[in-house]
C-alpha cells in the first residue's frame, strides 16, 4: 500500500515538472513572437501547431499504450520531448524556431493519455472523477509555478532564460520518471487487439464530450493561453502584469479543480456546471476584446479559470463514463486528439479573422461558439434525463 501512494506522489511530482516545462514561457510567448514582427496570422500557426501534432498523434499513443498495457515508455518521452522543444527556442529563438518547437511540444502533450491513465488506474472506478480533478490540479499547479517564475524573470532575463528553466524542469523530470513501475498487470484486464481498441471510439457519449471539450480548450488556446495577453499588451500593460494575470488565471485553475472535487461541486454535477460554465466562458468572449480597461480584464480571467478548472475536469470524467478500464488509453487518446483539433483551429482562426477584421470579431466568434455549445450540453442532459424517466416508467 506504502509503494502505491509513494507511486501516486512521484506521478503528481514528474506531472508538475512537465506542465512546468511545457507553460513557462507561454504568458510571453505571443509578446515575444510580436516584439520579433512574427505576423498575428503567423503566430496564429505558431500556437496551433501545437494542437496539429496532438490531433495526429494522440490516438495512435493511447490505441498503443492500450496494446502492450504500460505507460513508462510514454510518460518518458513526453517530458523528454517537452525539454527538448525547448532547446530549439533557445538556439532558434525566431518564428520559424518557435514553430518547429510548439510542433515538438505538442508531440511531448500527446502523452499526457499516459500520466492520466496510468494515475486513475490506481483508483476505483467510484473514484474516477475525484482523481481526474486531482491530476488536473497538479497539471494547473505545474502551470502556475511555470507563470510565477515567467513573470519574475521574463522582463530582466528575457525568454531564453524561461527556455533554460523549461530544458531544466524536463531534465529533473526526466531522472524521477526513471523510478516509475508499471500496474501489475494482473490489476489491469487482459490485452486487446487494435482493432477492437479502436471500437470504443464510436461511443456517442466519448463522441459528444469529446467535442465539447474541442470547444473549451480552443477557446481557451485561443485566448487566456494567448491572444488575451496580446490585448493586455496593446492596452499598455506591463510585462509584469501579463504575467501577473496569467498568474492569476492558474491560481483560479488549481482552486477550481480542486472545488471540482468537493461535495458541493458535486453535488449539482455535470449537467448544471458544464452548460453554465460555457455561459461564462461566452460573457469572457464577449467582455475581454470591448471593455479597454485592464483591471477588468484581469479580473474576468476568472472566467476561463473556472473552466480549466470545473469544465474540463467534468468533461473528462464524463466522456470516459462508458469506457472499460482496458480501453481507457484508446478513449483518452480519441478525447485528447479531438480537443487538440480545437487547440489548432481556434487559435488560427482568430489569427485569420484579426488580420483581416479585428481581435474583436475573432473573440465574438469565440462568445458564439461557446453559447452553442452551453445550449447542446444542456439538451443533451435533458434528452438523457427523459430517457431515463422513461426507462424507468416502462420496468
Amino acid at each position: 500500500m506504502k509503494k502505491i501512494s509513494n507511486q501516486k506522489l512521484l506521478l503528481l511530482i514528474i506531472v508538475a515538472f512537465f506542465w512546468f516545462s511545457q507553460y513557462v514561457y507561454i504568458p510571453f510567448q505571443n509578446t515575444y513572437l510580436n516584439a520579433c514582427n512574427v505576423s498575428t496570422n503567423m503566430i496564429g500557426i505558431i500556437i496551433g501547431a501545437y494542437g496539429i501534432s496532438q490531433c495526429l498523434l494522440r490516438l495512435p499513443v493511447g490505441v498503443f499504450a492500450d496494446s502492450i498495457n504500460k505507460h513508462k515508455i510514454f510518460i518518458l518521452s513526453g517530458i523528454f520531448f517537452a525539454g527538448l522543444a525547448s532547446l530549439i527556442r533557445i538556439f532558434s529563438p525566431g518564428g520559424s524556431g518557435f514553430l518547429i518547437a510548439n510542433i515538438l511540444s505538442g508531440i511531448s502533450s500527446s502523452t499526457w493519455i499516459s500520466y492520466m491513465v496510468h494515475y486513475t488506474n490506481f483508483f476505483s472506478v467510484k473514484h474516477q472523477q475525484k482523481s481526474t480533478s486531482i491530476i488536473i490540479l497538479v497539471n494547473n499547479l505545474g502551470m502556475l509555478i511555470g507563470f510565477v517564475m515567467s513573470t519574475l524573470f521574463y522582463e530582466k532575463f528575457g525568454m531564453t532564460t524561461l527556455c533554460i528553466m523549461s530544458v531544466s524542469s524536463s531534465a529533473i523530470g526526466t531522472i524521477l520518471a526513471l523510478n516509475i513501475k508499471e500496474h501489475n498487470s494482473n490489476n489491469i484486464l487482459k490485452k486487446i487487439s487494435i482493432k477492437d481498441s479502436i471500437y470504443i471510439c464510436m461511443d456517442k457519449r466519448l463522441i459528444f464530450f469529446s467535442f465539447m471539450a474541442l470547444i473549451q480548450q480552443g477557446i481557451q488556446m485561443s485566448t487566456t493561453m494567448s491572444f488575451t495577453t496580446q490585448i493586455l499588451k496593446d492596452l499598455g500593460s506591463s510585462s509584469t502584469l501579463i504575467g501577473l494575470s496569467s498568474i492569476f488565471y492558474m491560481l483560479c485553475a488549481v482552486a477550481f479543480s480542486g472545488f471540482a472535487s468537493t461535495k458541493f461541486c458535486t453535488k449539482y454535477g455535470p449537467k448544471f456546471w458544464i452548460p453554465l460554465v460555457f455561459l461564462f466562458i461566452s460573457v469572457y468572449c464577449f467582455l475581454v476584446p470591448t471593455v479597454k480597461n485592464i483591471t477588468i480584464i484581469f479580473i474576468l480571467q476568472l472566467l476561463p479559470g473556472m473552466s480549466t478548472g470545473i469544465l474540463l475536469s467534468y468533461l473528462t470524467s464524463e466522456s470516459m463514463k462508458n469506457v472499460p478500464k482496458h480501453q481507457k488509453s484508446t478513449a483518452m487518446g480519441f478525447f485528447q486528439a479531438i480537443y487538440a483539433i480545437g487547440m489548432s483551429i481556434f487559435p488560427m482562426l482568430v489569427g485569420k479573422i484579426s488580420d483581416y477584421i479585428s481581435m474583436q470579431y475573432g473573440y465574438f466568434t469565440l462568445a458564439i461558439i461557446a453559447i452553442m455549445a452551453s445550449i447542446l450540453s444542456y439538451t443533451y442532459y435533458k434528452k438523457l434525463d427523459l430517457t431515463l424517466n422513461y426507462d424507468i416508467i416502462q420496468s
